[in-house]
């Protein structure tokens, strides 16, 4: 399924989005307008950015995966 149809399901999610130039970033997805999706990425300590990257710029949106408890920590 195209991205694009994911993005109603996916937001509000953490997300991995990987780009068309081989680079990728993830984040939670807060929205998506005006041909862009905006995500909201950590930095470091305390900070968190809100960033915007271009459709064309997107090459594919996945969500994160649930996690394995299997009892090894």
């Amino acid at each position: 399924m195209p991205w694009q149809q994911k993005i109603g399901y996916l937001l509000g999610r953490p997300v991995g989005i990987s780009f068309m130039d081989g680079t990728g970033t993830s984040g939670v997805l807060c929205d998506a307008y005006g041909g862009s999706v905006y995500l909201m990425e950590y930095l470091y300590h305390t900070q968190f950015a809100l960033k915007h990257y271009s459709y064309n710029m997107i090459q594919d949106i996945h969500p994160f995966p649930g996690c394995n408890h299997s009892g090894v920590y």
